[in-house]
């Protein structure tokens, strides 16, 4: 990793393995990065028109705070906290001049704001808090084993439940003291920003989320790292400083660079850093990319050029999209190019060589720290994919637009700009009165009009009965220029101006002039190491051979010695088997007649269980055993041996209707396996029923019923 400081106005830092460029970051100073950094500030404006508030925290522009990113401890006394918040007001919630402390989500756009919110968030090394929220998880990156594992490991820290943890990417190998030494780093910081920011007045600058170098180091730092070069003495400081809080041990891994070369000439990386200023970057193969960003989107042309590689034209469409494919992921890399991307590459007749397409650029983005997310090549040989926009790219922060051709990246030709100035010589002579206008141009132009355009500049004097006078000024370039009317008033010379294109060249006014704020909290200093107990230090001493070796033999009387298990509460009896009883006997009383309502259960269909049920399911995932859950059948009302035989119906034995305990756990296995489909497998085979004849209208109301409510609880 090199990290470049050695001017002010820009800072560079650089992951190369030999001698190719793998990541390049890019601050300037003219644009200062602010996300992520935490701010005091005040709310200046409640629009409930927008649902949102505007802040003021010390930028240039006011921070918008939207009405979902607001904390509930911000809300005016008397509003329910749990109240829904799309249902509420922003008005009712906030109020002008409250102070909050917030932290910018998005950078400054053009001409919009930062976005902000009240949901702090501090990213570590391998952990990043939410120290007011419960909002936890795992990285996406990580497979279904690894998200158990780290899972595991993180139950094991003490964690307040006012608080969530979310597991970065860096963390999936880590043991629990890298954990728990990341977690201790993150609570240590965000106790003295909590107590700073009680005191410090508004607005205030309260955490710097970092420099570019200690961010670097934070999102990019691996064991794969083996030197840390620095060229500027206070940076190589607190880099090191850093790295001694938040990856003990690696200190000696910073260096200070004291050689005469430039650091990035010295690794001969130069040139590959002047490349993300091309629009055009070459392949290998012969082959090219071309890089345009516009409004919406990335465009990315792939290009053949001189490949002749291949020995079919397949072929050499196949080679040349798989280096470009690669090369992309690079590109975005390095550029830190966000927001939505589609690549147009080289058409392929197979469906195959398309999936090795996208399958090449899959992998190649996986070393990307960004979130990126892709789509399938189209029948139109596009392919869209979004890469998520952590910092503004580098085209945002060493650039800026051209004022001669205002972003557009062309101008008009001679010959266009001298016919616009004709059509707007006819347009202002047929609008106004006076007799003469006053046309200035540049050069080219203006020699173009005398030159090839003199009879049209007469005819337009002759049928509007004006003075054209054509003024060439070295100062103007294409597409700029000036148009006057003049005229005579009571011996005085008037002067209106039409038209003049410099306007928007004019520098723009300089805006608010803020201080730079400083940060109120620093990087913590690592909590000091407590010293060991006498039992960890005859754990951690080294045994003699003679012990090993006894113990190998006899084996250890700790390890063998059986451990008592905790003792458990007896566990309680389920309420339905008394409910299954007690109904059996109501019905064997003599409730069985027509009128008879049986009690209703609710169908498992409707999405909810019993509290047995949950209980068992946190019971299997904390390592013991769930209990078993019998189904609550519904039974229909016994009836007498007379109706019976009256009805046709042949007496069934009872056993032909019980369901096994290994049936209801079969049901029980797949409904967990199925998710959603558990409702309706674990449900006991019915058996076939003959139909009966028709009750009279008393026993047919009672009898449909009893059927309904049976077949909901089946």
């Amino acid at each position: 990793m090199l990290i470049n400081a050695q001017h002010e106005e820009e800072s560079r830092v650089a992951i190369v393995e030999d001698g190719y460029l793998h990541e390049l970051d890019i601050e300037s100073s003219q644009k200062v990065v602010t996300k992520s950094n935490i701010y005091k500030g005040r709310i200046t404006k409640v629009e409930g028109s927008l649902q949102a508030a505007f802040v003021e925290y010390g930028a240039a522009r006011q921070g918008f705070l939207p009405i979902n990113e607001i904390h509930p401890d911000y809300w005016k006394e008397g509003v329910d906290k749990s109240a829904d918040v799309r249902k509420l007001n922003i008005q009712d919630i906030l109020e002008p001049k409250q102070e909050v402390l917030v932290q910018v989500v998005k950078e400054e756009r053009g001409n919009k704001g930062a976005a902000l919110t009240t949901y702090i968030s501090l990213a570590g090394r391998y952990l990043v808090l939410s120290p007011n929220t419960q909002r936890a998880g795992i990285s996406r990156k990580l497979s279904e084993e690894e998200r158990k594992v780290m899972k595991a490991i993180i139950a094991q820290l003490d964690v307040p439940d006012s608080m969530g943890l979310i597991v970065r990417t860096a963390g999936k190998d880590q043991k629990l003291e890298a954990l728990q030494r990341d977690y201790n780093y993150l609570r240590r910081l965000w106790d003295e920003i909590r107590i700073k920011s009680e005191t410090a007045p508004t607005p205030t600058l309260i955490y710097l989320e970092g420099d570019l170098a200690t961010r670097a180091i934070r999102d990019h730092f691996t064991e794969d790292i083996s030197e840390i070069w620095v060229d500027n003495h206070e940076v190589y400081a607190r880099t090191k400083q850093f790295v001694h809080a938040v990856l003990p041990g690696k200190e000696k891994l910073v260096k200070l660079y004291r050689g005469k070369k430039p650091l990035f000439r010295h690794y001969n990386i130069e040139a590959q850093c002047e490349e993300i200023h091309e629009r055009e970057i070459r392949l290998p193969s012969g082959g090219s990319i071309v890089v345009d960003p516009t409004e919406a989107l990335t465009a990315i042309d792939v290009n053949s050029s001189r490949s002749t590689k291949g020995k079919h034209i397949d072929d050499t469409a196949l080679t040349t999209n798989l280096e470009a494919a690669e090369e992309i992921a690079r590109q975005l890399r390095i550029r830190d190019i966000g927001g939505l991307i589609v690549i147009d590459f080289i058409d392929m007749n197979s469906r195959k060589h398309n999936q090795q397409v996208e399958e090449t650029l899959r992998k190649a983005c996986q070393l990307d720290k960004a979130r990126v997310q892709f789509a399938r090549i189209s029948r139109f040989g596009l392919l869209e994919m979004s890469r998520q926009r952590i910092h503004p790219s580098v085209r945002e922060s060493t650039t800026q637009p051209c004022d001669r051709c205002q972003g557009r990246g062309f101008i008009r030709t001679v010959e266009s700009m001298a016919l616009q100035m004709l059509t707007r010589m006819e347009d202002w002579a047929e609008k106004g009165k006076k007799p003469t206008l006053v046309v200035q141009v540049p050069s080219d132009t203006g020699e173009y009009l005398m030159n090839h355009k003199r009879r049209s500049i007469a005819r337009i004097e002759e049928v509007y009965d004006v003075q054209i006078t054509l003024q060439i000024r070295k100062d103007l370039d294409i597409p700029h220029y000036r148009i006057e009317r003049q005229w005579m008033d009571n011996n005085q010379q008037r002067v209106e101006v039409l038209e003049d294109t410099m306007k928007n060249k004019r520098p723009p006014r300089p805006g608010r002039k803020l201080k730079p704020l400083k940060p109120v909290v620093g990087i913590p200093t690592p909590a000091p190491e407590q010293p060991k107990t006498e039992e960890a230090k005859q754990k951690s001493r080294p045994l003699n051979p003679l012990t090993r070796l006894i113990r190998l033999i006899i084996g250890d009387k700790k390890k063998d010695e059986p451990e008592t298990p905790p003792p458990t509460e007896p566990a309680a009896a389920t309420p339905e088997s008394p409910n299954r009883n007690r109904n059996r006997r109501r019905r064997r009383s003599g409730n069985r007649g027509a009128g008879h309502k049986p009690q209703e259960v609710q169908s498992p269909q409707q999405g909810t269980e019993p509290a047995e049920a949950n209980q068992g399911n946190a019971g299997s995932e904390n390592g013991t055993q769930p209990k078993r859950r019998r189904r609550r059948r519904r039974r229909r009302p016994q009836q007498t041996q007379t109706q019976q035989q009256a009805n046709g119906e042949e007496m069934t034995p009872p056993s032909a209707t019980v369901t096994t305990e290994n049936q209801v756990d079969a049901g029980n296995e797949s409904g967990a396996a199925n998710g959603e489909e558990a409702q309706t497998t674990d449900k006991p085979r019915r058996r076939r029923r003959r139909r009966r004849p028709r009750k009279p209208a008393e026993e047919q109301g009672s009898g449909d019923q009893t059927a309904s409510a049976g077949d909901g609880g089946a």
